[in-house]
């Protein structure tokens, strides 16, 4: 899986994703175990990049482990991570595979790149689009076929037109966020694929082919269509079709994996100085994330995309399948990197490059192919480690490498003037929501907890709330030509569209091939504004009801109020009590699901269903009494005050009437 909590928490969630290099001393410090040589002559190493003697380091395995030496132990260390392994491909080979710190802390086994398995999470996606590609050139998929003609339940049309599976394979399907029972710890919870499919079919809230728009559900739909198509089940398709003729004897999707591999898997952390192992994931869409493999196994994996679908005398692609995999591209925003045929494109240095990311909660990983250059590189984390360490350290991995061996001047852009930058600072200012989001369930809540902002800088720039640095902070990104604008610490480029004169959305890179932000409307970037003010009114006429008891108590007043007066003073105080339960219940609930993934579990559906029954009665109800108070008291001689919190009383709850009707709080069942 890609980032579920933190894309949710951010973007609508915080992904996929922002990454400083964590440089706090752990706890743990991992030790460094010693390579497992790849069959290559030492005495032959292979150069990249400009000729010996330009300064540019030369890639051979003794420079590579140098450097990776200097970086990993530090990093994992400073990360609070168990241990990695690394694997690094040139011309058909393995150069180096390699592990660092530990597979298990208690036993303090070392991390073996040949036998131990790593969870690479939507890394995975890969081995599913692969699949996906052998059966288009066989002729027995169409990528731009209705994908209903494939499957035995029915995905609904957007806006008239059908989902495709060159749409999947792009997240361009227009679905929207499905987190429900996505990662489990209870095998019991894990249902076949067709059945997980059908159960709950997430809305398209996007036209097919308009919007990137991450999907699990997609990814898993494409892998249903593999069984159907090719009459195996999905783990025996990638078990013949890509594992045995890749010789990738240590890799599985299946889940329980089987007990030999099993034996040989990693533990997962949360953090190394915790050193408690947590226990192995299921994942309920399989073919979006469940593999299991070691290190070289994903080598033998990048070899074959690196040489256009051949490894040694095997073929898993033809060249013209792999090609097109590899360089058919949908466009994001404007010049932005794009999303390949299951491949994001992160090219970078004036280097051609596709990759994939993946996470699970314990593990996180990164595979980037520079296919010109016959370069792989594959990390995978065994922990998720301190303040988002995982991403900090992939990323510095991969631009370090890069910038080490393929370095490349970057194009010089024309620039804008002054006035235009701080002009176009101005007009793409404002707040923006994922294209990655719940819509059509209670989940949309998050929406409004994290909306993603872009505000302009005194000096020109513009930062955005979700892209941060190396230091914590917002990055800043300078315009280099109209509507693209660049980070000032990297090559990482932000671009806008423009209708009419108006930024309707955004994207920026590494999110761009897989995500776009869009505008919100100016009523719908006040919602969260709105929604925290009506909860502190409740919660303000809460809190003065037994203090203005006490009060009284303390100085002998007596309650003034009689008879009607009375009455509608109490219940309306009872009323803002159970709508201040019932919408903050929900809103806490949502916020440790997106936080803690076990809470997302049929477990939990139990308490979803009651919390928003609960709602469905109590915030109608409420905001029926408020108002009938507001009309009482503007009816009778009250002090001003009085009327005037009444009647903010009551706008209150109808506004929460309003959010619970609009983000679907009000309703039954656990779908989402």
């Amino acid at each position: 899986m890609r980032a579920i909590p933190q894309i949710l928490c951010g973007a609508l969630l915080s992904a996929v994703l922002a990454f400083p290099l964590v440089a706090q001393e752990a706890s743990v410090v991992p030790a460094t175990v010693a390579p497992t040589e790849a069959p290559v002559d030492p005495a032959a190493p292979v150069a990249t990049g400009p000729a010996a003697g330009t300064g540019t380091p030369v890639l051979t395995r003794a420079d590579a482990e140098a450097w990776l030496d200097g970086f990993f132990p530090y990093a994992l260390a400073a990360g609070d991570i168990a241990g990695a392994v690394v694997v690094v491909v040139k011309d058909g080979e393995v150069l180096l595979q390699k592990g660092y710190g530990h597979s298990d802390l208690a036993t303090r086994a070392p991390v073996d790149p040949e036998a131990t398995l790593f969870r690479p999470g939507s890394v995975s996606k890969l081995f599913t689009w692969t699949a996906v590609m052998q059966l288009v050139e066989q002729g027995k998929l169409d990528l731009d076929a209705d994908l209903n003609q494939y499957i035995d339940f029915e995905i609904p049309p957007r806006d008239g037109e059908p989902a495709t599976l060159r749409q999947v394979l792009t997240h361009t399907a227009g679905f929207e966020e499905q987190i429900r029972a996505l990662i489990t710890a209870r095998e019991d919870e894990i249902t076949p694929l067709g059945d997980a499919l059908r159960r709950w079919v997430p809305e398209c809230i996007h036209s097919p082919g308009t919007t990137p728009a991450y999907s699990n559900y997609a990814t898993a739909l494409a892998g249903y269509i593999v069984e159907r198509v090719s009459g195996e089940t999905f783990d025996d398709y990638i078990e013949r079709h890509i594992f045995a003729p890749l010789g990738m004897a240590h890799s599985s999707f299946r889940q329980p994996l089987p007990p030999a591999l099993l034996e040989k898997m990693s533990r997962g952390y949360a953090k190394a100085s915790e050193g408690e192992p947590k226990d192995y994931e299921f994942i309920s869409l399989a073919p979006a994330g469940s593999l299991a493999a070691t290190g070289a196994d994903m080598a033998r994996f990048m070899i074959a995309h690196l040489q256009d679908g051949a490894f040694g005398d095997a073929r898993i692609l033809g060249e013209a399948t792999a090609k097109q995999m590899h360089e058919t591209g949908q466009a994001s925003v404007g010049p932005l990197n794009r999303m390949m045929l299951g491949f994001y494109e992160t090219s970078v240095n004036g280097h051609r490059a596709i990759s994939h990311g993946g996470d699970t909660q314990w593990f996180h990983s990164d595979l980037q192919l520079f296919p010109d250059d016959g370069i792989g590189l594959f990390v995978s984390m065994n922990s998720s480690g301190r303040d988002g360490a995982t991403g900090h350290i992939r990323y510095a991995l991969s631009r370090g490498f890069a910038d080490r061996y393929l370095p490349g001047a970057p194009a010089q852009p024309a620039g804008v003037s002054d006035e235009d930058a701080k002009l176009h600072a101005q007009q793409i200012a404002g707040t923006y929501t994922s294209s990655r989001r719940p819509d059509s369930n209670f989940v949309s809540l998050a929406n409004l907890l994290g909306p993603v902002k872009v505000v302009p800088n005194e000096d020109g720039t513009i930062s955005v709330t979700l892209a941060l640095g190396p230091g914590g902070a917002p990055k800043k990104w300078r315009e280099v030509e109209p509507w693209v604008w660049q980070d000032t610490n990297s090559t990482d480029r932000l671009a806008a569209d423009v209708v009419d004169g108006r930024v309707t959305r955004f994207s920026m890179e590494p999110y761009a091939p897989i995500m776009v932000f869009q505008r919100l409307s100016g009523w719908q970037s006040l919602a969260m504004p709105l929604l925290v003010a009506s909860l502190v009114v409740l919660l303000l006429t809460v809190l003065a009801w037994p203090v203005s008891a006490l009060v009284r108590r303390y100085y002998g007043v007596p309650y003034r109020l009689a008879g009607a007066d009375a009455r509608a003073h109490r219940l309306v105080r009872i009323a803002a009590l159970l709508v201040l339960a019932a919408m903050g219940g929900v809103l806490a609930l949502v916020v440790a699901m997106l936080g803690k993934l076990e809470m997302t579990s049929p477990d939990t559906d139990g308490t979803i269903i009651a919390l928003r029954l609960f709602a469905t009665i109590v915030l109608p109800l409420g905001a029926a009494v408020a108002v009938w108070n507001a009309w009482h008291v503007l009816r009778h001689p009250r002090r001003l005050l009085a009327k005037l919190w009444a009647l903010l009383l009551a706008l209150a709850c109808l506004f929460l009437l309003w959010i619970g009707f609009a983000n679907h709080v009000i309703g039954f069942g656990a779908n989402y």
